[in-house]
């Protein structure tokens, strides 16, 4: 299976041997049968079918194709499905770091990692972080220091969709014998394979754009089969984050669409982008496919086929003319999450605090509109962004 759109389709199914179906079927149980003599089960092992929070059937297919996805070569790589985003990224750091360790992290990134990385883990654990722009290769080289043991960046990054040049930072923390963890939620395995680049571990929240559908939470991690089997026996087994066996098979279902889905997302959020930036009532649009982006030549080198459908923006008034906008729109839902079918928006007003202080500074001045584009035809999109711009701006 040589292209993307076929593996999508094909990896991590077969025919059910049970019933001659050519879907996998969802397999609900928590308990799988015992050999004659189980004496010799190692009970927290996941190498044989056990009990689901060690590792159930329709995990294990999903991982199949998230392997397919992420790499086609197949070479020594290893997936494990997990409850959420926020459980994936938490099995890398809880698996790899220990008290006194050091981490170097984007300092633009989803609001569970900033507090994982700022709070919890320090508080709790030790464990130290310098957050940096992750943009600057020299920042993430300044920040690394004797004790440092894993760089974790996002790229592109939730919500500024600022750009990382993956190569070169794990470039950098091989140098420094750290491993190198990935968040590529926003671009998916249709516009960037992190492992392909140098990476050690890629983390994805498949609530998003791999589900597609709004319907089902799960994460996943990828990686060297070794590295990832530690996760799958801490992480997965002893903390208790396992994949719900409907979630898997929503999630395997919805990841059949993926390039496709990726293709339109691309391509709506381009126009989306292109009509608001030629607005003089919207104050800033952050997306990565527009040439004023500050990593546009970046994403268009690092990014295959596409710019993502992750924008961000604001008009150019205060909290109230932001939120007046939102009440406004008819076809974009307000709502939190992202990569659904639909288009949705969430408002989050301007603040200094926690990781907003590392925003650029359109997003401090105005806070932003987030807009994941989703499948309606563009033009719709456009139309309905543009009444809502004429209500509460009018020419």
């Amino acid at each position: 299976m040589d292209h993307l759109a076929t593996r999508a389709v094909h990896a991590g199914n077969d025919i059910d041997p049970g019933t001659g179906a050519i879907r996998r079927p969802l397999v609900t149980a928590n308990s799988y049968a015992l050999p004659e003599d189980p004496s010799e089960l190692d009970w927290s092992g996941t190498g044989t079918a056990l009990y689901t929070r060690n590792g159930g059937s329709n995990q294990r297919w999903l991982e199949r194709k998230l392997v397919a996805l992420e790499d086609p070569a197949g070479t020594d790589t290893a997936a494990v499905a997990l409850a959420s985003g926020v459980a994936a990224l938490h099995a890398v750091f809880f698996t790899f770091l220990r008290s006194g360790d050091h981490v170097v992290s984007s300092d633009v990134t989803y609001v569970a990692t900033h507090r994982l990385l700022t709070e919890l883990l320090p508080d709790r654990y030790g464990i130290t972080a310098t957050l940096v722009d992750s943009s600057d290769p020299g920042a993430v080289r300044a920040a690394i220091r004797p004790e440092t043991r894993l760089v974790h960046v996002e790229t592109p990054a939730n919500p500024t969709t600022r750009i990382t040049d993956v190569a070169a930072v794990a470039a950098i923390a091989r140098e420094a014998g750290a491993l190198c963890s990935v968040d590529a939620t926003f671009a998916t395995p249709v516009l960037q394979r992190p492992l392909e680049l140098g990476a050690d571990l890629v983390v994805h929240s498949l609530t998003k754009y791999v589900n597609g559908h709004g319907d089902a939470m799960g994460g996943a991690v990828l990686g060297r089969t070794g590295l990832v089997e530690r996760i799958r026996a801490d992480a997965m087994v002893d903390v208790g984050g396992v994949i719900s066996p409907f979630n898997a098979w929503l999630i395997m279902r919805g990841a059949v669409t993926l390039p496709m889905r990726m293709r339109a997302h691309c391509g709506g959020a381009q126009v989306v982008a292109e009509f608001l930036e030629s607005d003089p009532r919207i104050a800033y649009v952050a997306y990565p496919g527009l040439a004023s982006h500050p990593q546009h030549e970046l994403a268009a080198r690092t990014l295959d086929g596409g710019f993502g459908g992750m924008l961000a923006f604001a008009l150019d008034g205060d909290t109230d003319l932001q939120n007046r906008f939102v009440a406004a729109l008819r076809i974009v839902v307000s709502a939190v999450s992202l990569g659904h079918d639909e288009t949705l928006i969430v408002h989050v007003a301007a603040g200094e605090k926690g990781r907003a202080a590392h925003f650029p500074e359109p997003f401090r001045r105005y806070g932003h509109l987030r807009l994941s584009v989703g499948l309606e035809d563009p033009r719709d999109l456009v139309t309905d962004l543009s009444q809502a711009l004429d209500a509460v701006l009018p020419r």
